[in-house]
């Protein structure tokens, strides 16, 4: 598996596409903070986006997407010099009876749709972290190609009710963002991280190999070696693309694996401390409470007792 759909598998992304805005007129509207990532696109005209204390104006133009990931309160406006107003409540009081909302009247015609990404609370720091407030990626662009697909089908979807839409809303917004990070990664802005390093010919295939076999006794010789690097030289590479060391990262995402396992799954901790290169329980134990100061089995017991339910998705959410 290659490291991106690998921290997928992990994060328990749950997407929502939803929310067709079909707006006229001068207007700007205020949404609140939200979890984790917001998304969207622009399917006709253009409108103005930007975070609230964080972020001046960014206009985007028909075919372009966007992705958030501050969590702070953000606004849209066809002007931004337009009164603010209350984004969600605007939403609810416009919606119509086919599950699209319309807004004003006039020129300045945009149309957009977006909706929401939300993760394993305990592991969402392996993407989050590594993204910028704002991800825009224009419609012109060449890493946008595949993108001008998914926004074709999503206006196809969003602009009536029909048959299985629910189930093609999710499979479209995951679609949407796995490529919108790929394109990300293509982007002249390199990103930080294990996310931009993947971009890195020698350390990308470096990061596909540790993923490929967490539990193989890796050394950074081994791995030098695989990408055609000498020791010294690969161990600074990664070190300065991932901001870890080669054997501290791979230790890291073990415990991610574990933290996952221990959550969701019913394994001893023999049996998770093998699968991901531990030679017994005890050495597992050991590195799993030096990373996060508790016990594996302690982490355990507090993550099935306090875990949160799965999020219900709702109907209208901001574009």
């Amino acid at each position: 598996m290659d490291p991106l759909s690998d921290v997928f598998s992990l994060l328990k992304v749950q997407s929502v596409l939803s929310a067709r805005l079909e707006a006229a007129g001068p207007w700007a509207m205020r949404f609140p903070g939200y979890q984790h990532l917001k998304f969207g696109g622009v399917i006709e005209g253009a409108r103005w986006l930007w975070i609230e204390g964080v972020l001046a104006p960014v206009k985007m133009e028909a075919g372009d997407f966007y992705l958030l990931s501050n969590g702070l309160p953000y606004c849209f406006a066809s002007d931004p010099a337009a009164p603010l107003l209350d984004g969600s409540r605007t939403f609810a009081e416009h919606l119509c009876e086919d599950g699209i909302i319309r807004y004003g009247t006039g020129g300045l015609r945009t149309v957009g749709a977006g909706g929401r990404f939300t993760f394993d609370d305990d592991l969402s720091g392996l993407l989050l972290d590594l993204l910028p407030p704002l991800i825009h990626i224009r419609g012109d662009s060449p890493q946008a190609r595949s993108l001008g697909a998914a926004l074709a089908l999503i206006g196809f979807e969003t602009e009536a009710a029909r048959p299985g839409a629910a189930a093609m809303a999710g499979s479209l917004a995951n679609i949407v963002l796995v490529n919108i990070l790929r394109a990300y990664l293509d982007s002249e802005t390199r990103p930080v991280g294990w996310l931009g390093a993947l971009a890195d010919a020698r350390t990308g295939r470096a990061l596909h190999l540790m993923h490929g076999d967490v539990a193989r006794r890796w050394k950074v010789e081994d791995l030098a070696a695989a990408v055609g690097m000498s020791r010294t030289s690969f161990a600074e590479r990664f070190r300065v693309l991932v901001g870890l060391p080669p054997l501290e990262y791979l230790i890291r995402w073990r415990m991610a694996k574990a933290r996952s396992a221990l959550k969701e799954g019913r394994d001893t901790l023999a049996v998770i401390a093998e699968r991901i290169g531990y030679e017994s329980e005890t050495a597992f134990s050991q590195a799993f409470k030096r990373l996060f100061g508790e016990s594996p089995g302690r982490y355990r017991i507090q993550a099935r007792g306090t875990a949160p339910d799965r999020m219900v998705p709702v109907e209208v959410d901001p574009a």
